[in-house]
């Protein structure tokens, strides 16, 4: 965790420091060594919160993007069972950076009990993922709109344990080039997976870090989901519409379609 209570005040973990748990009161000690961000940890190595993990670089990155009082909200279920969110809006909207390999049990936990929430993953934990993501064929060739994409088959261009989610889910790919022939507005993107299909397709919406954060800072709705699965169904279904009615478009269509 980054923040414990020492003389009834949150403070970042700095060496000798001893500190006190804000959801348990259990003692806690600061972790401060090279290897790893500096943070507090349960004597004991033991958190209070089953679903909190060790923190790396990346996801404290993204949290510092916050103001300190909007980071490890803690938040308690219907046993008393104590959670941390990793960052939650003054819209009460939480955000959760994941890094590591997250199990669909507890994913699908997270997603039931904090119901208003997105997902912010990294997409370079994996190696291939990002190459497998921008060589996928039925993705980026013909894009659907600008900044908006679909796909029949998410599994082929996402991580699989991610298509299935019942809230967005952003893939931070930071650093990537775009591919070869791409537009440079794809570049410095994130990517995210809306929940559900739209007409048995999955979508895709890529959006600018800034956009993003200036989203998250100040609109109720980060990711506007309902909105822009109108605007796909709509656009889908004029197309099914000419595509049924005009011969020219649908030999047009049989060169083209490729979403």
């Amino acid at each position: 965790m980054r923040y414990a209570l020492v003389n009834d005040a949150r403070r970042k973990a700095a060496p000798g420091l001893v500190g006190r748990c804000p959801g348990c009161s259990q003692q806690t000690v600061a972790k401060c060594g090279i290897q790893r961000t500096w943070h507090w940890a349960h004597r004991g190595n033991r958190p209070c919160d089953a679903w909190w993990g060790a923190e790396t670089i990346w996801p404290r990155g993204w949290k510092n993007q916050f103001p300190p009082e909007w980071q490890e909200i803690i938040r308690h279920d219907e046993t008393g069972e104590k959670h941390i969110a990793d960052v939650m809006t003054k819209h009460g909207h939480v955000i959760e950076f994941q890094h590591s390999y997250l199990p669909a049990q507890q994913r699908d936990s997270r997603e039931r009990f904090y119901k208003k929430m997105i997902w912010l993953v990294n997409g370079l934990r994996l190696k291939n993922d990002r190459r497998r993501f921008f060589e996928s064929d039925n993705l980026f060739r013909v894009p659907f709109s600008v900044d908006v994409f679909v796909t029949r088959n998410p599994e082929r261009c996402m991580p699989s344990a991610w298509v299935n989610c019942t809230k967005p889910v952003l893939f931070d790919f930071e650093g990537f080039a775009a591919p070869e022939g791409a537009p440079k507005a794809l570049e410095g993107k994130l990517w995210c997976l809306l929940p559900g299909r739209v007409d048995s397709y999955a979508v895709v919406v890529a959006v600018s870090r800034a956009w993003f954060l200036d989203a998250a800072w100040n609109r109720e709705q980060i990711i506007p989901t309902q909105a822009i699965g109108w605007f796909v169904h709509n656009r889908l279904s004029a197309r099914h519409r000419n595509y049924a009615h005009d011969p020219n478009f649908r030999r047009r269509g049989r060169r083209r379609r490729r979403f």
